[in-house]
């Protein structure tokens, strides 16, 4: 047996007892090292706790506490944790596997101990060993309460694309067969109507003092990976951009050079990394790491401000720096406004401000903050020296402010939004080359909007979604984020949910987003969501074929549709919005003074609707009065989650992964499920048991009246989300196809 192997980028010597990164080694028990080296023997494949028990203790009684341990700081050492589970993932109640490939041969080309490296004969570009494919959900990414977790179930291009990612890789195999590869036909076909569009869409109206058009677009990433968050460097040289790989276990912060075309992976190791901002002088990168709190307190993730030495890292990957960690309050957007001060997005208690943090002081400041309302987005142009902040007030309307970069106040505007964007819907706006006038995406549309507050449509739509262009600083050439998202449904019996969803029925299929399937009471249609028509529109499916009933207009957002308990009648949330829709494709738009962020539940008897809406900005659980307009706030806790029981007790999850039951004085904490509220994760409650999926992408159930807590199966990495529970079975989305990737446009 070799006393030296290689996992992913790790190296692994037995006869030191260390695991090393990039020449960074760490010492760990002999046991742990056993326990490693067995699960690598057999990687690919589950090995059970007494096989491992077995093989590391053949002479010695131990508990399966013990083999726990060593799990865990098998996992430390590998970046891993109990959610991201990239290398080392649990099976329940089978054991664990290995699911990155292992290297026992020592490549010729290595001198020292760090990551095995082969190269493309063909292309002479340096490649990273392949593993076990594991496709990553995208987490939410992710911006601020403008895109919640929940909205993030829909892994689409939106107008946040170029925002706040944040990626967190993890592990697994499905067993739903792979198909519908993307044809170069349709690529193809998407450039030459982006061409066109965009070419014809910056020819602005006369009043427009500059005019824009597109001479060439062309593809910045064209992998199997995951693209997203670009941006230029000041010197516009390089792009910079996250990249998944569901192949390689890997996520890093890559840069691209122009002129070459030479990539360079800037950082060391796998990460969950935030967007990055150049300083002034392009030698730093500054950028958001988020991982899980080791004691979680009032949030589930903590954050770190990091940088890199871009220019080194170009040579080699570097080590980061840690600038500031917060750990009871939430960081994203850094915006580097001079060598020494960086802008950050902080949120305490649901509330956004603009923070002003200096590296060499190690102090901080408020920039900006909105006393009665909140902040949406803000972007910063070291050009104009000015930032410009979208936010939400008393008023519950959205406005624009520009600021000075010390945040004194240069104006102030109500945003006049039109009506084919929706009243309610919030903005993720960029500084643009256009004279006062920043630019966004709402998916296949592209908007100006003024200093002023006024938005005009500049674009044709175009056939795949895009997000809010990310401009050079001459405002030549603009990158943006576009992809494909393919999900199906999926049914399978509660009586087979203990062998996991390898059987699950896949119905009503498309090459397009299907989500969210709700069984019509006492009929036999399934009512959902689907964009196999360009849009999102709301479809009906009778067991043969399917049609659609809504006519929302382009890039319409749905979260949420709930059926009457006739069944003769939906109530959709679409762009934040209650819609009823009748059978007969009959519209009727209610007038709410909040924006609803996701729809819960309906009682269409009463007229009542339980949704998390939006007030001054902040997330909240509210129920509904649809027929007098009036929301009432039903509890001050962080809400992810909530539905009422058949016996019309109400039981929600916080964002802690807590659940609760609301009670008349307070509400009472369900303390066998705490942490078992999954992030992004919904839960449903049929015949008094709570069905769930936690971070480890288990599926659980809970009696409320016998406290009875279990473990039904592991799924598999493509698991969305479960949707409805109908005549014995459970409604749930699988993603089969999720890709995203970077293009520039060259303007004239």
């Amino acid at each position: 047996m070799a006393e030296q192997y290689w996992i992913g980028e790790f190296f692994v010597d037995l006869s030191r007892n260390q695991i090393t990164q990039n020449k960074q080694p760490q010492t760990l028990a002999p046991k742990a090292l056993a326990v490693l080296t067995c699960l690598a023997k057999h990687h690919g494949q589950v090995v059970s706790q007494d096989t491992l028990l077995e093989t590391v203790w053949p002479d010695t009684i131990v508990s399966t506490n013990t083999l726990q341990r060593c799990i865990a700081q098998l996992r430390k050492a590998l970046g891993d944790d109990g959610k991201v589970q990239v290398y080392i993932k649990t099976h329940a109640k089978k054991g664990y596997s290995l699911e990155c490939a292992v290297q026992w041969d020592k490549p010729q080309d290595l001198e020292s101990p760090s990551s095995p490296e082969v190269f493309n004969q063909e292309t002479s570009e340096k490649v990273e060993p392949k593993t076990h494919e594991t496709p990553q959900v995208q987490s939410s990414d992710n911006l601020t309460e403008a895109q919640h977790p929940v909205e993030n179930q829909n892994r689409e291009i939106s107008n946040s694309d170029n925002s706040e990612q944040i990626s967190q890789p993890r592990g697994g195999q499905p067993n739903i067969p792979e198909h519908r590869a993307k044809s170069s036909k349709i690529s193809l076909l998407f450039a030459f109507i982006l061409i066109v569009s965009l070419t014809t869409i910056f020819g602005l109206s006369e009043n427009e003092k500059t005019t824009l058009s597109v001479s060439k677009i062309s593809a910045v990433t064209a992998t199997d990976g995951k693209e997203f968050a670009s941006i230029y460097s000041p010197d516009s040289r390089y792009i910079l951009f996250h990249r998944f790989s569901v192949d390689k276990c890997v996520n890093n912060i890559w840069a691209r050079d122009i002129e070459t075309q030479q990539e360079h992976k800037l950082t060391q190791k796998i990460d969950a990394y935030g967007k990055h901002s150049f300083s002034k002088d392009g030698k730093q990168l500054a950028f958001i790491r988020k991982m899980n709190c080791e004691e979680p307190i009032s949030q589930k993730q903590c954050y770190q401000l990091m940088s890199l030495d871009f220019h080194a890292a170009l040579k080699s990957p570097q080590q980061m720096r840690v600038l500031l960690e917060c750990n009871n309050s939430e960081i994203r957007m850094p915006k580097w406004l001079n060598n020494d001060s960086i802008a950050l997005l902080q949120k305490e208690s649901d509330q956004w401000q603009i923070i002003s943090y200096s590296i060499t002081k190690n102090t901080s400041s408020i920039l900006h903050k909105v006393t009665d309302g909140n902040i949406l987005y803000y972007d910063y142009s070291q050009k104009e020296n000015r930032i410009a902040v979208i936010s939400i007030h008393e008023d519950e309307h959205l406005y624009i402010e520009m600021l000075e970069p010390s945040g004194e106040l240069i104006s102030r505007n109500r945003i006049n939004i039109p009506s084919e964007i929706g009243s309610l819907r919030y903005i993720v706006a960029n500084f643009s080359p256009l004279e006062e006038k920043l630019i966004f995406s709402t998916g296949r549309q592209l908007f100006t909007l003024s200093y002023t507050g006024e938005i005009k449509n500049i674009s044709l739509p175009l056939d795949q979604s895009m997000g809010t262009p990310v401009f050079n600083s001459t405002g030549k050439r603009a990158l943006a984020i576009k992809g494909v998202y393919d999900s199906d449904l999926a049914s399978l019996p509660l009586s087979q949910l203990n062998n996991g969803i390898a059987d699950a029925h896949i119905f009503a299929r498309s090459t397009q987003l299907d989500g969210d399937a709700q069984t019509q009471p006492n009929g036999d249609l399934i009512a959902f969501e689907s964009k196999r028509s360009g849009e999102k529109q709301v479809w009906l499916y009778d067991g043969k074929s399917a049609k659609q009933i809504s006519r929302f207009t382009t890039d319409t957002r749905i979260n949420g549709l709930k059926w009457a308990q006739d069944g003769q009648s939906l109530l959709v949330n679409a762009n934040d919005a209650l819609v009823k829709i009748d059978l007969n494709g009959s519209h009727q738009a209610y007038s709410l003074p909040n924006a609803v962020i996701q729809l819960l539940e309906w009682d269409s008897e009463n007229q009542l609707a339980l949704a998390l809406v939006r007030t001054k900005g902040k997330r909240k659980l509210a129920e509904i009065n649809i027929a007098k307009g009036i929301v009432t706030q039903l509890t001050n806790k962080k809400v992810h989650w909530a539905q009422y029981t058949e016996s019309n007790q109400l039981i929600f999850s916080d964002t802690l992964g807590r659940f609760w039951q609301r009670g008349p004085v307070e509400d009472k904490p369900i303390n066998a499920l705490h942490g078992q509220a999954g992030t992004d994760q919904r839960f449903l409650i049929h015949d008094n048991i709570i069905y769930g999926v936690n971070d480890n992408l288990e599926l659980w159930t809970y009696h409320l009246a016998t406290d009875d807590y279990q473990i039904r199966s592991q799924l598999p990495i493509k698991f969305d989300y479960i949707s409805d529970i109908h005549d014995a079975k459970l409604m749930f989305t699988l993603e089969m196809i999720s890709h995203k990737e970077v293009v520039e446009l060259t303007l004239k």
